[in-house]
């Protein structure tokens, strides 16, 4: 008999888990490194079930247009303003989060995280399950998107 693997975590309850670590000032905010030219990233846990990370943004660093493979997720605004481009993308401009803002989505969700503001940004990201894949886009001048690459995520 083969050992069954976990079950599908719903993003709902990855927005609590974001939210639970957000609280937890006390484990993230020793770890708030701001970096250039990348944003600096880290894992605060990694369960069979779940992983959850900080990651921080100074003015005018973001991410490619990406899908975070098979996984579902949920991102929370713990200090500063990010903005948010889904795609296909409404003609909105964007989604501001600002502190204390939670953002979840499942699986094949496809964004684009910006910290477009003027002061530096801090967020928490939860996966399940963790993150093993994540494909890059482009959008096309006629608003599609291309694949640009896919990424294997290890440890």
């Amino acid at each position: 008999m083969s050992a069954s693997a976990p079950a599908a975590i719903p993003s709902a309850q990855l927005a609590r888990t974001v939210r639970r670590f957000a609280a937890r000032t006390g484990l993230w905010r020793p770890l708030v490194r701001f970096t250039a030219p990348d944003r600096s990233y880290r894992r605060l846990e990694r369960t069979d079930a779940y992983e959850v990370w900080l990651l921080t943004w100074l003015p005018g660093q973001g991410t490619e247009i990406h899908d975070h493979g098979g996984s579902a997720g949920s991102f929370g605004v713990v200090a500063g303003t990010l903005t948010e481009h889904a795609f296909p993308a409404p003609a909105d401009g964007g989604r501001r989060l600002g502190t204390g803002d939670v953002r979840a989505f499942g699986p094949g969700y496809v964004h684009q995280v910006t910290n477009a503001d003027e002061r530096p940004a801090v967020s928490i990201h939860a996966y399940a399950p963790a993150l093993t894949t994540q494909t890059y886009y482009r959008r096309e001048a006629d608003g599609r998107l291309a694949v640009v690459r896919t990424d294997t995520i290890t440890d």
